[in-house]
């Protein structure tokens, strides 16, 4: 137990600095602050796969009808994904005619079968795009009227290959759903930590934007098509491996896109298992060993806690040890929730650990030796 005592002591002095460093990148990520009143001239696309996503297709198709940006210069393809409700009809009923309905099944034969029906679909619209800013978000997601605008200047202030963007979570109407919004809140202040820094490459693909050009030029997702996930992260690491100085990450309010969090236990399972599978794909091994490091410290914890139960001499070293993670934690975390609006969230971040701990522990694994449904699909 003595030996165990002084690895997991390691781990949590590593898992500090760690820490200590995403506070500092996320400090010194400055924030955008548009300067010119200059309308932006890129054309620009956004790309949404959507499956079975009729629910909320109204709110998203809103969001876009209210867009700032010149709506000449503003393309929109949102391609059904084998949708078994509404969805192509939602979206062939807006009256915005820069959006445009893309069915997979024009493309694809039903009974195909790949790993990752969203790339293929992304890939499919990009290919029909005539933007030169490819922008992506999800279904399932809104944003604010500044959204394409903000992207835009941006864009053409700094001159990125590759863009990521804030998203948050909204309608956190139940306890579970504000766990998962502190959960998620972390990992998009690490998102922004990371960039700050070039030490890694972290996004969410609910809010990227990257030049068509640079997606082309890196083979778009040849060598990584047959992953179920990474349309984000994985592509990312292929433009930021072509262009190192060309990925950045826009921490701006205006820029924010927010999705709901999932209802169930299972979803939440399922979505972080999916997540989690690409950790060994990642060619980016400096976020592999900053994983691994994470998850061993969170699977010490979990043991610990577990071993205390029949070895109580060994509490006090334990609560220490989980006093240290939280207050690490929130130190990080507290400008990353003023960012976001999200301050009153961290009431719940202490109870949450009792569940955030396993969760990690859980999901990494499965998300190693398990599979996982999605969209009503099994993936392995």
């Amino acid at each position: 137990m003595f030996f165990f005592l002084i690895i997991l002591v390691a781990l949590a002095l590593g898992y500090g600095a760690l820490m200590l460093w995403y506070s500092l990148g996320w400090k010194r990520l400055r924030s955008f602050i548009p300067e010119t009143k200059t309308p932006g001239t890129t054309s620009v696309t956004v790309i949404i796969p959507a499956r079975n996503e009729a629910k909320n297709l109204p709110d998203l198709l809103h969001a876009l009808e209210q867009q700032t940006y010149d709506p000449k210069l503003l393309e929109v393809i949102i391609i059904d994904d084998f949708s078994t409700d509404n969805t192509a009809e939602i979206i062939s009923s807006s009256k915005a005619p820069n959006i445009h309905l893309l069915r997979l099944s024009d493309h694809l034969d039903k009974e195909e079968r790949l790993n990752s029906y969203k790339k293929k679909a992304i890939e499919i619209a990009i290919a029909r795009s005539t933007g030169e800013l490819i922008v992506t978000t999800d279904a399932d997601c809104v944003m604010g009227p500044k959204w394409i605008e903000t992207l835009v200047h941006f864009y053409e202030l700094h001159q990125p290959k590759f863009i990521a963007a804030p998203v948050s979570f909204y309608k956190e109407h139940n306890l579970f759903k504000r766990l998962q919004s502190l959960d998620f809140m972390t990992m998009q202040g690490i998102t922004g930590a990371v960039a700050q820094s070039t030490s890694g490459t972290m996004c969410n693909g609910a809010n990227l934007a990257y030049e068509k050009r640079a997606f082309y030029e890196v083979g778009g997702f040849k060598g990584i098509d047959n992953i179920a996930s990474g349309d984000d992260m994985l592509l990312m690491y292929k433009i930021y491996s072509a262009y190192p100085d060309k990925v950045k990450y826009l921490k701006c309010e205006d820029a924010v896109v927010r999705t709901l969090a999932v209802d169930t236990i299972s979803d939440f399972m399922n979505q972080r298992i999916r997540w989690s599978s690409k950790a060994d794909k990642y060619e980016d091994k400096r976020l592999t060993w900053m994983l691994v490091l994470v998850y061993l410290f969170n699977l010490g914890l979990l043991v610990m806690g577990c071993m205390v139960i029949f070895m109580p001499v060994w509490r006090p070293w334990f609560f220490i040890l989980l006093l240290f993670k939280i207050t690490l934690e929130l130190y990080f975390l507290l400008p990353v929730a003023r960012f976001f609006n999200k301050t009153e969230l961290l009431v719940w971040f202490i109870p949450g650990q009792i569940f955030h701990i396993p969760y990690i522990v859980i999901a990494g694994w499965l998300g190693k030796f398990g599979s996982y449904q999605w969209k009503g699909r099994q993936v392995n």
